[in-house]
């Protein structure tokens, strides 16, 4: 696997930037070998981000590696693993990767599918809530981490969030034997559509209490793009 965690200016995946990545790589379930640093992000971090990860704006300035040169890196990580057919795992990584995608473009780098990525992808809130629908209660990382005995310390710090991402996946995978049998590539196609039928129960949920719908792309799993085209 290759473990992904970005923490970001916001919780907008669209709009907000990186201020921090890690990239784990984990083979025969042991992580042997990490990349992680502060990413400046070419604006101020709102005290609210802030007081999420710990990161400052002043900080990210001073230590943190140019957008382009961390958003590159990270993509280059990404497609190196498709092309060997190594999953990227972690937590929400709809969010994850479509931050990615979309601030490749802005600095001029192409984009996932650009490149030719089509995954696989192990997200472990996707699989959690299919094999563990039954389960009341917030479904968080911290949340999810409590549930299958996971240890995490310092949480929203993009390395220990990435690392307890990917130790989820592998007690997941214990507990529900059917999601370690299944084929990656048909996993993945699962995936997208386990995502699509959960969206669509949560914008029917949110219809029936007179709630705004949900933006179009929140369907879209692992990858969203900034716009949709026109409708035909």
């Amino acid at each position: 696997m290759l473990g992904l965690d970005f923490e970001t200016t916001g919780v907008d995946r669209f709009t907000d930037v990186p201020v921090s990545y890690a990239l784990v790589s984990v083979v025969d379930g042991v992580a042997v070998a990490s990349w992680s640093g502060l990413i400046d992000p070419g604006c101020d971090i709102p005290r609210e981000a802030t007081q999420v990860h710990g990161i400052t704006s002043e900080q990210a300035r001073a230590e943190g590696m140019p957008l382009p040169v961390a958003i590159g890196l990270v993509m280059d990580a990404v497609v190196a693993a498709g092309r060997r057919r190594v999953p990227v795992a972690g937590m929400r990584l709809d969010y994850d990767l479509t931050l990615l995608d979309i601030q490749a473009s802005r600095v001029g780098e192409r984009g996932l599918m650009a490149r030719g990525w089509q995954g696989p992808v192990l997200d472990a809130a996707v699989l959690d809530r299919q094999f563990g629908a039954v389960r009341e209660g917030r479904r968080t990382l911290c949340d999810l981490c409590a549930h299958y005995g996971v240890e995490i310390e310092r949480a929203h710090d993009a390395w220990v969030d990435a690392i307890a991402s990917v130790q989820v996946l592998f007690a997941l995978a214990t507990r529900f034997p059917e999601v370690r049998a299944r084929d990656l590539g048909r996993l993945h196609e699962d995936q997208i559509r386990w995502h699509h039928e959960w969206t669509a129960d949560q914008e029917g949920w949110r219809l029936a209490r007179g709630m705004v719908p949900l933006d179009p792309r929140a369907y879209l799993w692992p990858v969203a793009p900034a716009m949709l085209p026109p409708a035909a």
